[in-house]
């Protein structure tokens, strides 16, 4: 749980390559061809080019907070909603011009449901914070189950809380497991 961030993981190439001090790197790491397209665009630094110029937090990478709170979301929406059998009649995607809506054509049209788009949702949360050089894959997916699991204990917790008859929460998860809770 206490996993180096991919900047402070830039940190320890930087040092190797420049021979400012030795750590055990791969040499497949140290040797490949991106790095030296980083080195170019970096004005002569391996260091991890990210999209915060004040950095990475100080605490450590895995798992993903904003990945934790999106997969719990998800979850508890999708047990609010019936997700699994809502269906878009026409899904609709950006004209190339970004300036209407066209309709979309893809051999998926028919099969996509409230509980795909809501599960993509939690997924691009996720994956924006590697895309800026934050994370590592792993934090995103391992975080977004571990969201889903705080979800469902809180939502078997409030189950006996309600007066009214209720037969339960029943949804998709992230693995495509149906449950009931």
């Amino acid at each position: 749980h206490r996993a180096l961030r991919p900047e402070a993981y830039g940190g320890l190439v930087h040092y190797t390559k420049t021979v400012a001090a030795s750590y055990p790197l791969h040499s497949d790491v140290l040797n490949s061809q991106a790095l030296a397209g980083i080195f170019e665009k970096n004005n002569g630094t391996y260091f991890l080019p990210i999209a915060f110029p004040e950095g990475s937090p100080t605490h450590p990478s895995y798992g993903s907070g904003h990945a934790t709170v999106a997969g719990a979301c998800v979850t508890v929406l999708k047990a609010f909603f019936n997700t699994d059998n809502v269906a878009f009649p026409n899904p609709m995607v950006s004209a190339p011009d970004g300036l209407s809506l066209t309709s979309y054509t893809g051999a998926d049209a028919g099969q996509i449901t409230l509980t795909g788009e809501l599960n993509k949702l939690a997924n691009n949360i996720a994956q924006a914070r590697n895309i800026a050089g934050l994370h590592w894959r792993s934090d995103a997916t391992q975080a977004i189950l571990l969201g889903e699991a705080v979800a469902i204990s809180i939502l078997r917790d409030q189950k006996h809380t309600y007066n009214e008859t209720f037969s339960g929460f029943t949804f998709t998860k992230f693995d495509g497991e149906t449950i009931t809770i």
